[in-house]
């Protein structure tokens, strides 16, 4: 088993005992099917991001809750080579998780990689998210407003309504999502 995908076992196994729900329960929850979560939750699967995303949204916890590590250091520098991908179901679309998710700090990081030509379609989720490109250029649709992000621009926006980043280049695009989350109440 991936490292990534023993993460994401070990870690939703976890959050769905400590909160003491079955499967049927997080199935209703999130819109997963019982099946898939049982293989994830088993490492037999590897989920997609949507497929994380949804869990993510149903369980109200940041998306890097599932592949985070348990013990950090105090200075940590992280190399893109060393980072396994999630990617999406039709492998167009990579996301690296660079600094998953701290209850204390209230943010995690990701770079994220986006095939020429293509789109990928984003769950609403909690927070505001911060987007930097570093290479190419992004089109992001927010509630039907598409956005120009090129090289060394950024862009905020709540992340509680779908979104779609898309790449309609013949370049791949690499950027840099912040997701910043609210106080819990």
């Amino acid at each position: 088993m991936e490292l990534i995908q023993a993460a994401v076992a070990q870690n939703f196994s976890r959050i769905r005992k400590n909160r003491g729900l079955s499967l049927d329960k997080v199935a209703e929850m999130t819109g997963v099917s019982k099946a898939m979560l049982a293989q994830i939750e088993n490492g037999k699967s590897n989920p997609t991001v949507t497929t994380l995303w949804k869990i993510a949204n149903g369980l109200q916890v940041s998306f890097s809750a599932f592949i985070k590590e348990t013990d950090k250091p105090k200075i940590e520098k992280v190399n893109i080579q060393d980072v396994k991908s999630i990617v999406d179901d039709d492998d167009q679309y990579n996301v690296y998780t660079l600094y998953p998710f701290h209850p204390e700090k209230r943010f995690e990081v990701f770079m994220a990689e986006l095939k020429p030509g293509m789109e990928h379609r984003s769950e609403a989720h909690m927070g505001e998210e911060y987007l930097m490109i570093q290479e190419g250029q992004l089109t992001v649709d927010i509630d039907g407003e598409q956005m120009h992000i090129n090289r060394n621009e950024s862009l905020k926006f709540d992340a509680n309504t779908p979104h779609i980043y898309i790449n309609d280049t013949e370049e791949i695009v690499r950027f840099y999502s912040i997701i910043a989350y609210p106080e819990s109440e």
